[in-house]
């Protein structure tokens, strides 16, 4: 049981960016285009997305790739074929700025800078078991 624990994290790849000043509900329209998705589709669809999210998620996904390679150099022709895929994208909700801006009849509102914390996991699909 350990043992199969260990070889499955090994074959996973994590990165994080914590505190991204962009609101959780915009990024997570980015990442729901890219969950599931292998990871060279990945980064097309973030370079060639016109949301300003996709810039800071196309970074922590080339993190995680990084961070792939150097858990797995001898397997580095997965990346070619198309096996590793993004198989989790978390984005969680960080720290609110708050800040008062004027109102009419002397009152104050109330802005709220909301930031996210992205994690993304990338896994290898399975090998298909042929009969």
């Amino acid at each position: 049981m350990a043992e199969r624990l260990k070889e499955i994290k090994k074959q996973t790849a994590i990165a994080k960016l914590n505190d991204v000043p962009t609101s959780p509900r915009k990024m997570r329209i980015v990442a729901d285009i890219i969950r599931g998705v292998e990871v060279n589709r990945a980064l097309d669809i973030l370079k060639f997305s016109k949301k300003h999210a996709s810039i800071s998620l196309e970074k922590v996904l080339r993190s995680a790739i990084a961070n792939w390679e150097a858990k797995n150099p001898d397997q580095t022709s997965e990346l070619d074929n198309g096996n590793v895929y993004v198989k989790t994208v978390m984005v969680d909700e960080g720290r609110t700025l708050k800040r008062i801006r004027p109102c009419p009849q002397g009152r104050a509102g109330r802005i709220r800078k909301r930031s996210n914390h992205i994690t993304v996991i990338l896994d290898v699909k399975p090998a298909k078991v042929e009969e």
